[in-house]
């Protein structure tokens, strides 16, 4: 195994990742040259984004004039906070997918009534996502997440066509999120990957999960002139400081770990990543944090030395997840045992757009043009 010597992820975490003669990975190596194709210098920064918030405020007369997602963690809560302050007319979106903590319902209410935004919140049928968490579970693949991650996307685009929005602003960013290994995650718009793995391992006929595939995204996108604007990346985002600004100005309460405001998320990270896939999710956020220069390395070796969770709340997070998904901790723990799938094992847009058959479609489109 081989560590890198400039951020924490090593040989044993993806298998594409390779070293230089210095030792740094190429996870490094392209988080910098992304970083300067998509975040610009800091004085092009502020140019840009007063020409992106002249246009959000040139695109509609209605109530609206952007959609925001609100989670209640600290990017999408600083997102809300800059919007405002920027004088944007924003509608707030919050799926709730059940698995809530207390502690996250509390933030997103003070960052609505303190900043005086409209709030939609989503309320997903659990019956339908537990059988689709299920199904992914059962599949063994890597990113569960997905689903939470695509319905919220289809929510948004959703309102943003019912209330004629032209802009999408994301709290993702690549700053402080620019690392991820390509084996830990898969598609979020690959409404071809969730239904194949339902089909096999689901038992509920789904109706109302809100849905956005990756074709149907396009066609919106160019329809009805819908941009997505990764808000944080046209800032000088510091993690550290946005959450003494949100601490300070919403009374905004850490949860401990990133995207911890949701009790499974929680779980998923500092249980079924580790335990089925070998995956400590720290380490690409601390990574990227050391290549933001936001963080040394020496000090993210010391976080990993911590526990991912307090021991005492993953004991209680996996009673309680075994239980709302209606599972004996006996089954729980044979789907932990089975062995990890690729998402490509089932049908994808990925595996379609690969396929001999769109190549050819691809090439006489060529010709036509």
């Amino acid at each position: 195994m081989q560590s890198c010597t400039r951020c924490v992820l090593d040989s044993s975490d993806d298998p594409s990742i390779t070293f230089d003669q210095d030792g740094v990975c190429s996870m490094c190596h392209l988080y910098d040259e992304v970083y300067r194709r998509r975040v610009l210098p800091a004085m092009q920064k502020a140019t840009e984004l007063q020409k992106v918030l002249q246009r959000i405020k040139r695109s509609s007369t209605g109530k609206y004039n952007c959609i925001i997602g609100i989670s209640g963690g600290v990017d999408s809560t600083y997102v809300a906070w800059k919007v405002k302050e920027a004088g944007l007319r924003p509608l707030a979106v919050h799926l709730d997918n059940g698995w809530n903590s207390e502690l996250a319902v509390k933030n997103i209410e003070n960052i609505v009534n303190k900043l005086g935004i409209d709030l939609y919140t989503h309320v997903i049928d659990w019956a339908e996502f537990k059988d689709l968490q299920l199904s992914f579970l059962k599949a063994s693949v890597v990113d569960i997440e997905l689903l939470t991650d695509h319905a919220i996307s289809a929510v948004m685009y959703k309102l943003a066509v019912k209330h004629n929005i032209k802009y999408v602003l994301s709290g993702e960013n690549f700053t402080t999120e620019g690392i991820l290994p390509p084996s830990w995650v898969f598609q979020k718009n690959d409404l071809f990957n969730i239904n194949s793995i339902h089909k096999k391992f689901g038992s509920k006929r789904i109706r109302t999960f809100p849905t956005l595939g990756y074709f149907n995204m396009m066609a919106k996108n160019k329809m009805y002139g819908i941009q997505h604007i990764y808000y944080l990346d046209l800032i000088d985002y510091n993690k550290e400081d946005a959450k003494r600004t949100i601490q300070e100005h919403l009374d905004w309460r850490d949860y401990g770990g990133k995207h911890y405001e949701s009790i499974f998320t929680r779980f998923y990270q500092a249980y079924i990543l580790p335990t089925k896939f070998g995956i400590d999710k720290r380490k690409s956020h601390l990574s990227t944090l050391i290549c933001a220069g936001q963080l040394t390395r020496d000090q993210a070796l010391e976080l990993l030395k911590q526990p991912i969770c307090d021991p005492v709340q993953l004991k209680e997070d996996k009673t309680y997840v075994v239980k709302k998904f209606g599972l004996t901790e006996a089954e729980f723990d044979r789907i932990m045992l089975e062995t990890p799938k690729p998402h490509t094992d089932y049908r994808s847009v990925r595996g379609m757009l690969n396929s001999p058959a769109f190549r050819v479609i691809r090439a006489i489109a060529k010709l036509r043009r």
